[in-house]
C-alpha cells in the first residue's frame, strides 16, 4: 500500500466509536485516510439519506450530522479528495446474511460508494452472545478489532491491484475476535436464513430477530460456504456482492406485460 493510496473512512456506529479509530490507526500507517463518519451511532439505519446535514471538525476528520450514506456522498462530492477505496467500519456486531445488505448502515456506505464506482470494502466485528448476555452489551477493547484492524488493510492493500473489483463493487467482511494465531479467510455467500418474529404487547409490537438465537457452532443450520457459518467456525468472512442489484429478466413478466397492453 502506498502513501498515495486515498481512503475515505465512515461507519454507523459513529466516529467516536472503538472500531473506526482502530481501522483509522491501522489504515493511516500506509495510506491517506480521510474519515468522514456520522456524529452520533446510526446503526441499521440502511441506506437513508438526508437534504442536508451540519459538519464540523474532528480530530479524525468530519463528524456529521447524518446517516452513513450521507458521509459518503458527502465526502466523495465535497469534503475530501475523492478515493481509490472507500472502507466502513469495524462495525462491534457482525453483518451477516442477505437480509442485512439493505439494513445494515456499514454496508449501505459501501453500497453508496458502488453507485459513486468506487471499491469499497465494510468490516464488520463477529461479537458472540449468549443466552444471558447480547452482544451489544459486550465490552469490546481496542484489542479486539486487531484481527479485523489486520484484515482490513491487507485487502486494502491487495484487492485494488489483484483485480478484485473488477469482479465485485464491494467486500463485505465479517471477522472472529481475535484469538492468538490470525483466522484464515474464506470467500462466501450470504446465508439465506430470515427469522424475524413480531409479537403484540397492548399497543405495541416487539419485532425480534431470532436469526442470533441458533449461533452454536454444534448446530448451526446455515450450510457450509455462508458468511456465518465461516465466522461462527472462527474463520473471516469475505463476500463480494456487486450493486445495484442486477434485473431477472422473463419472458413470463413480457406476457403479463403485453396482456395488460391489449387490455
Amino acid at each position: 500500500m502506498s502513501d498515495d493510496l486515498e481512503i475515505l473512512l465512515t461507519n454507523d456506529d459513529g466516529i467516536d466509536s472503538t472500531g473506526i479509530r482502530a481501522l483509522y490507526d491501522a489504515l493511516s500507517e500506509h495510506a491517506n485516510v480521510t474519515v468522514v463518519a456520522p456524529a452520533s451511532d446510526k446503526s441499521a439505519c440502511g441506506r437513508s439519506i438526508s437534504h442536508a446535514v451540519d459538519v464540523w471538525e474532528h480530530d479524525l476528520g468530519y463528524a456529521v450530522e447524518g446517516t452513513p450514506a450521507d458521509c459518503v456522498v458527502a465526502g466523495l462530492a465535497e469534503l475530501g479528495p475523492f478515493p481509490d477505496l472507500v472502507v466502513a467500519g469495524c462495525n462491534e456486531g457482525a453483518n451477516l446474511g442477505e437480509y442485512v445488505l439493505g439494513r445494515s448502515g456499514t454496508i449501505s456506505a459501501a453500497v453508496e460508494a458502488a453507485f459513486f464506482d468506487v471499491p469499497a470494502i465494510a468490516t464488520s466485528l463477529y461479537v458472540p452472545a449468549d443466552d444471558e448476555t447480547p452482544y451489544y452489551e459486550f465490552e469490546v477493547t481496542t484489542e479486539d478489532f486487531a484481527e479485523a484492524a489486520r484484515v482490513t488493510t491487507f485487502l486494502a492493500e491487495h484487492a485494488l491491484d489483484a483485480g478484485v473489483f473488477d469482479h465485485a463493487a464491494y467486500l463485505n467482511v465479517n471477522v472472529p475476535l481475535p484469538d492468538g494465531e490470525p483466522a484464515p479467510i474464506e470467500i462466501t455467500r450470504p446465508s439465506k436464513r430470515y427469522e424475524m418474529d413480531a409479537e403484540r404487547n397492548g399497543d405495541a409490537v416487539h419485532l425480534t430477530d431470532r436469526v442470533w438465537e441458533a449461533m452454536d457452532p454444534e448446530s448451526l443450520p446455515d450450510p457450509e460456504g455462508t458468511d456465518r457459518r465461516a465466522v461462527v467456525e472462527g474463520r473471516i468472512s469475505v463476500s463480494p456482492l456487486t450493486a445495484p442489484h442486477a434485473t431477472n429478466h422473463h419472458e413470463i413478466l413480457d406476457d403479463l406485460a403485453a396482456t395488460y397492453s391489449s387490455r
